[in-house]
C-alpha cells in the first residue's frame, strides 16, 4: 500500500472520530448528566464531590475514545436529568430507559442491567413479589420513576401509592413498621443497603422487573445515537462495566451484554 493511500485511510479516521466527537460533544468536553442519589450507577464523595462507580467508568472510556476531557454532574432525578439534556447543560444523561421518557429525549441500547424489587418488615407476609400483588395490599414508589411506572401499568390486584421523591433510609423503616406501607419499591442495589442498615427490613428475593439502564441524549439527532450505540457497544465487549460492578461493590446489578456479535 502506498503512503498515499495509507495518509488517505488516516485522515479518514480522523475526520470519522472528529465527526463522532462533535455529534456527541459541542463544546468538546464531555459532559455526562446522572442520578446522583442511585448507587447502582455511581456514588458521589460528600466531601470531595468525585464520582466512583459504573457510570464515572463508562464515561472515562468514552472520553477516551473521543481523546476529549469529561465532566460528571449528579443530578436530583430523572426530571433533571431531562431538563439538562434538552436545555444543552449536558451531553448524555444516565437513567432507566421508558416510555414515557423516551417520548423526552432519546435512548441508547442498554449498558447496566438493574433489578427492582421490594423492601418490607421483616415479619411481613410478603416473601416474594406476588404476594404483594393482593387487594389492600399498600406498595410505595416514587412517583414516575421506572418502578411506579411498570407497576402501575402490571399490578391487577392493587395499586401503587406513589410519593414525590425517594424517602431516606430512616423514614423507609418508620413507614414499613407502621404500616403506612406494606413494600416500597425501588431497585434491588438501593434497598439491599437500606436493608444491610436496619435489621428489622428485608429485601424480597425476586424481582418485578430488570430495567435497561440506557444513556439518554436530546431528542431529533438519529445519527448521534448511532454513534453513540456503537460506543456503547464496543466497551460493552470489553470488562470495563462490569469490572467498575465488581469494584463498586454492587450486588444488584449486572452489565448488559453486547448487541454486536
Amino acid at each position: 500500500m502506498s503512503f498515499h493511500a495509507i495518509w488517505l485511510i488516516i485522515l479518514a479516521l480522523a475526520v470519522a472520530i472528529e465527526a463522532q466527537t462533535v455529534s456527541l460533544t459541542p463544546t468538546g468536553t464531555l459532559r455526562a448528566t446522572f442520578l446522583g442519589d442511585n448507587p447502582s450507577l455511581g456514588r458521589v464523595d460528600r466531601q470531595t464531590g468525585t464520582v466512583t462507580g459504573p457510570v464515572a467508568e463508562l464515561v472515562k472510556d468514552l472520553a477516551r475514545r473521543l481523546d476529549i476531557p469529561y465532566v460528571l454532574i449528579p443530578a436530583s432525578g430523572a426530571r433533571d436529568v431531562m431538563m439538562r439534556l434538552q436545555a444543552g447543560t449536558a451531553d448524555l444523561g444516565f437513567m432507566a430507559y421508558n416510555a414515557g421518557r423516551a417520548a423526552e429525549v432519546d435512548f441508547s441500547i442498554p449498558w447496566l442491567l438493574m433489578p427492582n424489587t421490594y423492601i418490607v418488615a421483616a415479619a411481613s407476609r410478603i416473601s416474594k413479589v406476588a404476594d404483594a400483588d393482593r387487594p389492600g395490599v399498600k406498595i410505595g414508589a416514587v412517583k414516575n420513576d421506572t418502578q411506579d411506572v411498570y407497576l402501575s401499568a402490571n399490578l391487577k390486584n392493587t395499586r401503587v401509592e406513589a410519593v414525590t421523591a425517594m424517602p431516606s433510609p430512616a423514614e423507609l423503616e418508620e413507614w414499613l413498621l407502621a404500616g403506612k406501607l406494606e413494600a416500597f419499591a425501588a431497585n434491588r442495589q438501593r434497598l439491599i443497603e437500606v436493608a444491610d442498615r436496619f435489621p428489622k427490613l428485608r429485601v424480597v428475593a425476586d424481582n418485578f422487573f430488570v430495567a435497561g439502564q440506557a444513556v439518554a441524549v436530546a431528542k431529533g439527532n438519529p445519527a448521534r445515537v448511532e454513534t453513540l450505540n456503537k460506543l456503547v457497544d464496543a466497551i460493552l465487549a470489553t470488562d470495563v462495566v462490569k469490572s467498575a460492578i465488581e469494584h463498586a461493590g454492587l450486588r444488584g446489578v449486572d452489565a448488559a451484554a453486547p448487541q454486536a456479535r
